[in-house]
């Protein structure tokens, strides 16, 4: 842990911001658009709050331009809907939000990254989105194997989003569309892949999806889906997941296709605007999250030494080599505790080992968990390579800006003084 320290420290005074100033940690604060939709629908509210948060020691902010309805908050577009109005709130079209965000972050010397998702394109309890108005997306949104059987995820209203099939050409072109689209027409600094994944296990079980793995085994199933997995049910009437002989192979086979789409996205940003970083964020909790085909790690780190769901061909679908910054979502209460799963220090350490030194890391609080957020920063900027605070909202609602500034005083003073010894 020392050494880590002294190289952090070291790095953070290897750049400079000006004659004998060190270099800033990376420091994020995301601005989510569903739930700030209303507060920032005025251009001065932005103003105000970038005030804030330069004053609490951000260095950068991530706008959400794409939240999971499908719509966008940005104005130079030729293919995408504009979103408008959301639960009872207007936004005036003729002022562009993604502008505005860049040009006063700019005025504040604040970089801007982009988030937007990608595969969600719609939401389902409010049947609101470009899956339910436009016809080409009929049967192309993913199918779920569920314990009550197969089902549209358009029609189930407890779903948070209505994806669309990872694995179609037709879906993958669609997203890149917008990727290009925003990258080639705003000035941002980062580009972070958001929902680039499957909603989860029960998706998807389309005729589409299983022609795509038959072709990835070389052969075809006897029994689709229950050669993957069946759902049976235990003495208590509590349906569980029962994995079948191809289940491995399956998740491999999802997480690969997440892989070479991220690998896209890195190929084509780069042939736009070479210096846009590509970042990605995703829970911490790695062993969970094959299930919706995100394997955040190295190519290196081979899971199926670990988990027993992994195949040995699953390494190959680690995407952390595709990436420039890794946002590690370590949203969780327990702040100490090296070993203790389930403390943001665990956490960070395990996926500094999982990534092997791919890409950067940096490590992410969710602010609605504040009870300790000062150490949770502290924890993240001297554990990590910068830190991002989810979300604004939370820290107007909490009013945290003083203890967030003293979280980020707090670790820039020991890394600085680590850095100076």
């Amino acid at each position: 842990m020392m050494l880590f320290k002294s190289l952090l420290a070291a790095a953070l005074l290897s750049g400079s911001a000006g004659p004998g100033q060190p270099a800033e940690l990376p420091k994020y604060l995301w601005f989510d658009a569903e739930a700030n939709f209303a507060r920032f629908a005025n251009p001065d509210s932005i103003r105000f709050y970038l005030d804030k948060t330069k004053a609490a020691g951000f260095n950068q902010i991530v706008v959400d331009v794409r939240p999971i309805y499908g719509d966008v908050l940005y104005s130079k577009t030729k293919t995408m809907q504009q979103l408008l109005s959301l639960k009872g709130a207007q936004r005036d079209p003729r002022w562009d939000y993604l502008q505005t965000f860049i040009d006063e972050a700019r005025k504040r010397r604040l970089k801007v990254s982009v988030s937007a998702t990608i595969f969600p394109a719609g939401r389902p309890a409010t049947k609101q989105g470009p899956v339910y108005r436009d016809a080409r997306w009929n049967g192309k949104t993913t199918m779920q194997y569920t314990p009550d059987g197969m089902r549209d995820i358009r029609n189930d209203p407890k779903k948070v989003a209505a994806f669309l099939n990872p694995l179609l050409p037709e879906v993958q072109d669609y997203a890149m569309t917008f990727i290009k689209e925003i990258v080639r027409e705003y000035d941002i600094d980062g580009f972070a892949l958001d929902y680039c994944r499957f909603a989860d296990v029960e998706n998807d079980f389309s005729p589409a999806t299983r022609k795509l793995f038959e072709a990835y085994l070389g052969k075809k199933l006897q029994r689709f889906p229950e050669d993957i997995f069946t759902w049976a049910e235990n003495d208590k009437g509590e349906k569980y997941r029962k994995d079948g002989p191809y289940a491995k192979e399956w998740f491999a086979f999802r997480a690969k296709a997440i892989h070479d789409f991220v690998a896209r996205a890195r190929r084509e940003i780069r042939a736009l605007q070479p210096d846009v970083q590509l970042e990605y964020w995703a829970a911490s909790w790695y062993g969970a999250l094959y299930e919706k085909g995100q394997n955040w790690a190295s190519e290196t780190y081979r899971a199926d030494q670990d988990y027993h769901w992994a195949s040995p061909a699953y390494n190959k679908a680690g995407f952390a080599e595709q990436l420039d910054i890794f946002i590690i979502g370590t949203y969780l209460e327990k702040t100490y505790g090296p070993n203790d799963p389930e403390s943001i220090e665990f956490g960070l350490a395990r996926g500094k080992r999982l990534i092997n030194g791919a890409c950067k890391m940096y490590g992410s609080l969710y602010a609605l968990n504040h009870h300790d957020i000062e150490d949770q920063i502290y924890v993240c900027m001297t554990q990590s390579q910068g830190l991002m605070v989810f979300d604004i909202v939370q820290l107007i609602e909490y009013n945290l800006w003083d203890r967030v500034k003293a979280g980020i005083d707090r670790a820039e003073s020991t890394l600085h003084a680590t850095a100076k010894r």
